[in-house]
């Protein structure tokens, strides 16, 4: 499965696919390197997903995770 490289713009969570790796420390790096080239007025945010397609990326990347319930512990 390929690793998706995303462009993330607010409010509407619109996704923009950039590229697709074969492994994570291609995509990570190429994350790493758009992220280094951003200026603070850029209003979108780089992701790397795992899936197996575009379409699995795109509804994780979509998905609401609810926060893990704190225990003793967390703190």
């Amino acid at each position: 499965m390929p690793y998706f490289v995303y462009k993330i713009r607010p409010p509407f969570k619109q996704l923009e696919k950039i590229d697709a790796f074969p492994n994570f420390k291609e995509a990570g790096a190429f994350a790493k390197s758009l992220r280094a080239g951003m200026s603070t007025a850029d209003d979108f945010t780089v992701k790397v997903i795992f899936a197996e397609n575009e379409l699995q990326a795109e509804d994780l990347l979509n998905q609401v995770r609810e926060p893990e319930p704190m225990t003793g512990e967390d703190y």
